[in-house]
């Protein structure tokens, strides 16, 4: 009555060409997931590991807390970061999250230390001068 009967079609054999065709959909996806979010999460844990590789004292650091600190010492797996004055603490090396700035190497920027200091002196000089001439109500 209101069933009509259902033909099956007869299904031809699937060629090679076929089935590349079907198959090439699920290629390009891959091919896009790889160069949009792969590559470059490798590249992101290749450059955190150089950045832990090349962590050392003095370096002002955030952890993945949000702690921010200096580096007092750095172990094989943690690393000791001094927070505040005289609070230190021990962390893992790979919870630290970037390096805001690293120190001056020693070498070479020694003449220029003495030359800022004597800049500081006579500033601090100018304006201590400044205070007598003032009456002694200036800041320091």
């Amino acid at each position: 009555m209101f069933i009509s009967e259902a033909f099956a079609q007869a299904g031809g054999e699937a060629g090679t060409g076929e089935f590349l065709i079907s198959l090439l959909p699920l290629i390009l996806i891959f091919v896009v997931f790889y160069f949009l979010l792969i590559r470059p999460q490798q590249k992101r844990m290749k450059e955190h590991k150089e950045m832990l590789g090349a962590l050392r004292r003095g370096d002002r650091v955030v952890t993945g807390g949000g702690i921010i600190g200096q580096v007092v010492k750095v172990a094989d797996d943690e690393a000791t970061v001094e927070i505040g004055e005289g609070m230190r603490v021990k962390v893992v090396r790979s919870t630290i999250q970037s390096v805001l700035s690293k120190p001056e190497p020693r070498g070479g920027r020694g003449r220029r230390r003495d030359e800022d200091e004597d800049e500081a002196e006579e500033s601090e000089g100018d304006s201590g001068s400044e205070t007598a001439a003032s009456g002694g109500k200036g800041r320091r």
